[in-house]
């Protein structure tokens, strides 16, 4: 990426479901300060929920970290924790490795990563068992 003008990162623990959609918020929030339109920060917020949600639900904890560039926002999520066995299964609409209790809650449904693939002009994903998961999302601007 090119000379980033902003960086910042946010914390994200594990199992914090009342603080959940907090860094995707901010992230929102920042975007339209910016001046970015709304098609693309909805993009962006909705990618970055998934995410953070994802760190939330399966992960030992992680951060994201934003990087907004000229014509570019990346979004890199890294977590502590089981990493992902199958990416390419994981990437399936309705696949779900989560446990009966979070779907429950509500969450669950296996759209993760479908939904962050949909809205990301540019996804990757490398995980090692055992260990955790970083992925990398990338939207482009006008």
């Amino acid at each position: 990426m090119e000379e980033s003008t902003m960086k910042l990162n946010f914390p994200v623990d594990r199992g914090e479901f009342a603080s959940a959609g907090k860094a995707s918020s901010r992230i929102k929030k920042i975007l339209q300060n910016i001046g970015l339109n709304n098609a693309f920060v909805r993009k962006v917020a909705i990618a970055t929920y998934e995410a953070e949600m994802n760190l939330v639900i399966h992960s030992l904890g992680g951060q994201i970290t934003i990087s907004i560039g000229e014509g570019k926002v990346i979004i890199e999520v890294e977590d502590r924790g089981p990493g992902i066995e199958n990416i390419e299964l994981a990437m399936t609409e309705g696949y779900s490795t989560a446990t009966e209790v979070i779907r429950e809650m509500g969450f669950g449904a296996g759209m993760g990563l479908p939904n962050i693939k949909k809205c990301s002009d540019d996804l990757s994903i490398q995980s090692k068992v055992g260990e955790g998961t970083k992925m990398i999302m990338s939207f482009n601007y006008q």
